[in-house]
């Protein structure tokens, strides 16, 4: 793992955990809009567990990103992807990710699925899906948004998974946090 700097990071970064089905996807969907609406410019790193394309095979681009183009980048006057292939890398490399958005400018960066990462984060939490609290375990996380009445760590924020409205309000205000939180993990 290429080790993370984040005392070199200006722009904000914040690390989503959770456990798969709690939520994350269906939670950015409804805050994301919101967050541009009130000014944010906010990228969002996911992590995926497994293979995936972003372009159809039998797709110039895909022909060509199967050829040996690397990168492959696929642009019109809407949008643009880049794909890169990273043969013999068991998992991504997050500093590399980072540089790519960086040069956007975004406001702020949201890491999806990056939980080994040392990287503040906010975890959603649902007792329902039936798996353990990370924050425990995690002393990164620095929030955790649930409906549930479970007992969270020292030093750990509770918010409402429910509250859209103070979600919002807690992420608008983390970047002027993010120097403090990007210190080190909590402290008990």
């Amino acid at each position: 793992m290429t080790p993370l700097s984040l005392s070199d990071i200006e722009t904000p970064l914040l690390g989503i955990a959770a456990w798969s089905g709690t939520g994350k996807t269906t939670l950015l969907e409804a805050l994301l809009p919101s967050l541009r609406a009130r000014g944010l410019n906010v990228a969002v790193i996911k992590h995926a567990h497994h293979d995936f394309d972003v372009d159809v095979p039998g797709k110039d681009s895909h022909r060509l990103r199967q050829a040996g183009a690397a990168p492959m980048l696929v642009a019109s006057g809407r949008r643009f992807a880049l794909m890169m292939e990273t043969p013999g890398q068991e998992e991504p490399c997050l500093p590399t990710l980072l540089n790519q958005v960086m040069t956007l400018s975004p406001d702020l960066v949201l890491i999806e699925g990056f939980k080994q990462w040392p990287l503040p984060k906010i975890e959603l939490y649902r007792d329902a899906v039936g798996k353990s609290l990370r924050a425990f375990d995690d002393p990164w996380v620095r929030a955790v948004a649930t409906t549930d009445d479970v007992t969270l760590p020292l030093n750990v924020e509770r918010l409402d998974l429910d509250d859209h409205d103070a979600l919002l309000d807690w992420l608008m205000a983390w970047p002027s946090r993010w120097q403090a939180m990007a210190q080190g993990p909590r402290h008990e």
